[in-house]
């Protein structure tokens, strides 16, 4: 996001949107007009200034983006739908459809590590860090998920080297292991999250068992972690298509 030097009128009436908290005040001169300025580099091209209409003089423009500065946009701004996925946002559905789409099995569970989140944002070089860390185990990364698609090397976790320096406002590292290597994997997320410069959540998907138990739930009792349970039904995602997805 830009805004136009020409039109701006420095009421600041736009810093209020700002996801991301880039949009500052300058005044180029002693005496001078103030007026606002984007720092583009921090700036996520999440749109959400601009959508509020908040200039009252439309100094506010975005430029056409292209590779790799078009990352930005892609994952934060929740009106772009991923070519990958079909999925606005983050490009992900992960538990969200899991009722009919059946992603996450009886004896599986997925693991996401989570970065970044409005003010802070998340360099890919973060994410790139989390993906080398789960490399060496041979994790499955999840192919519905966009991030996916931007590794170069799946096999170490190297991502493209020309969107490590791109920021986006969040994006979700996932992966769907077989239950009984969750404590490996959360044991190479907690090596690697003091690595993150940004905000760091793991979250852990898991279906109900046909006894209400949930097997997640009990791995992380016996490992002695801390844990938020939380909960997600959709209603009215309509008629089941895949084959054992109501189990």
């Amino acid at each position: 996001m830009r805004i136009n030097p020409g039109k701006c009128i420095g009421c600041g009436q736009c810093r209020v949107f700002c996801t991301m908290g880039c949009i500052a005040f300058v005044r180029k001169e002693k005496g001078g007009q103030v007026q606002c300025r984007v720092d583009e580099d921090e700036c996520v091209d999440c749109e959400v200034c601009l959508r509020a209409k908040a200039c009252p003089t439309d100094a506010l423009e975005q430029p056409p983006a292209v590779w790799p500065r078009s990352v930005r946009g892609t994952f934060s701004n929740p009106l772009v739908t991923h070519k990958e996925t079909k999925v606005p946002g983050r490009g992900t559905e992960e538990i969200k459809t899991n009722d009919v789409t059946n992603r996450y099995k009886h004896g599986y569970v997925g693991i996401s590590a989570e970065l970044g989140r409005p003010v802070l944002g998340a360099r890919l070089r973060d994410a790139e860090r989390v993906f080398m860390a789960l490399a060496p185990l041979a994790v499955e990364f999840e192919k519905q998920n966009p991030l996916t698609s931007l590794l170069a090397d799946p096999a170490t976790g190297k991502l493209k080297e020309d969107v490590l320096d791109e920021k986006v406002l969040s994006c979700i590292v996932e992966t769907v292991a077989p239950i009984e290597r969750a404590a490996e994997i959360l044991d190479a997320l907690d090596k690697v999250a003091g690595e993150i410069e940004s905000v760091f959540s793991v979250d852990i998907i898991s279906r109900v068992a046909d006894d209400l138990s949930v097997p997640a739930l009990e791995m992380l009792k016996r490992g002695k972690r801390p844990y938020a349970p939380n909960g997600k039904i959709n209603i009215g995602l309509g008629r089941l298509f895949i084959k054992g997805a109501g189990c």
